[in-house]
């Protein structure tokens, strides 16, 4: 089958950052389904697996290459073929899923993934436009619902939410999910376009996340907040969290910090602070782990009833190493409204 992967950490401008293989098709396990690639998008996490990480070793002695590594962590596709313990699913069903980044991704013609955490399609939706949605929509879910312990079916309606880069893949999608469950959206944005993406997707304020976070909210009325998610640069925005968040309130981080977070700023209000990764259940096969599945479906639902809509901001061409590369450097820019997707597998 055709894959693109990359055997060295490199930067995107690098000739050999991706490069395209030919590899064997994939041999499905008892859980596993093999599915047929239609569509990805690309996240965040793709371009930090790859980036280089130290110097590079000195390849003269004509070892053999290393096994490439392939990346992609959000596809929608076909099973093409199922394992011997397999239940949910058969051949020829479209699926949507993030994957589990122990394994090898999408970016390539097949890919195993545990029927576990795989959801159905939503029906009459491009493979492209439903491609966008698993790995932010479970990151937006466990992070509202799992983490800061809020009700998805309305029992919180009312209570305000602040979520930190509303107009990235997970705000986005957190946006509409909290809007959904009768939250108060408060989203952040620095850009014209980024703040209209917020407003159109649901948010009921939106503020600049490179201002002074406290004063705008509390001209807002808003400076008591029980609920806080931090989607983009921890280390810059926890002094607001810290002052913002209500006593007995809850804290979200889906990005790790660089320097020590001075915590015991959340002792005299009792504050809990949660970290949300999305790939903790399939990577520690966690006893429920099947529940991303039951996520993935109840988004789908969603996405067919016009609840929500995709996050799909910009469909980038075919699946191929220059359109793979493309998008990448615009990540590595930071300032990709929603997701980039790629679809149809062509592999040069």
């Amino acid at each position: 089958m055709k894959a693109i992967g990359f055997a060295r950490h490199l930067p995107i401008d690098h000739e050999q950052a991706f490069e395209a293989y030919e590899l064997p098709v994939p041999e499905p396990g008892p859980s596993d389904l093999r599915v047929a690639v239609e569509a990805v998008s690309i996240n965040p996490v793709d371009t930090k697996v790859r980036a280089p990480r130290h110097p590079e070793p000195d390849h003269s002695d004509n070892r053999a290459d290393p096994a490439p590594r392939v990346l992609g962590f959000d596809a929608c596709g076909v099973v093409d073929a199922v394992g011997s313990a397999v239940t949910r699913f058969r051949p020829g069903d479209a699926v949507f899923y993030a994957g589990d980044i122990g394994r090898p991704g999408s970016n390539a013609e097949f890919q195993l993934v545990d029927e576990a955490i795989v959801g159905c399609a939503p029906q009459g939706v491009d493979p492209s436009a439903a491609a966008a949605l698993p790995l932010t929509a479970l990151t937006a879910w466990e992070t509202l619902f799992d983490r800061l312990g809020l009700s998805p079916d309305g029992e919180d309606a009312g209570t305000p939410v602040l979520l930190i880069n509303g107009a990235g893949g997970v705000g986005s999608m957190a946006i509409q999910l909290a809007r959904v469950a009768g939250l108060k959206v408060i989203a952040t944005a620095s850009r014209a376009e980024s703040r209209q993406w917020c407003l159109d997707l649901g948010a009921d304020e939106v503020v600049d996340h490179f201002g002074d976070l406290p004063a705008q909210l509390a001209a807002r009325h808003l400076d008591s907040i029980p609920a806080i998610a931090c989607f983009n640069d921890l280390d810059r925005h926890y002094p607001a969290m810290a002052k913002l968040v209500a006593p007995q309130g809850r804290l979200a981080s889906i990005v790790g910090n660089k320097t020590p977070l001075p915590f015991q700023e959340l002792r005299d209000k009792s504050v809990g602070f949660f970290w949300e990764y999305m790939f903790t259940r399939p990577r520690f096969d966690t006893p429920d782990k099947g529940r991303q599945g039951e996520i993935l479906d109840t988004v789908a639902g969603m996405l067919e009833d016009g609840r929500i809509r995709t996050t799909r901001h910009e469909v980038l061409g075919r699946i191929n190493v220059d359109n793979l590369r493309a998008a990448h450097r615009l990540l590595e820019g930071e300032h990709v409204i929603g997701k980039l997707t790629l679809a149809g597998f062509d592999g040069q």
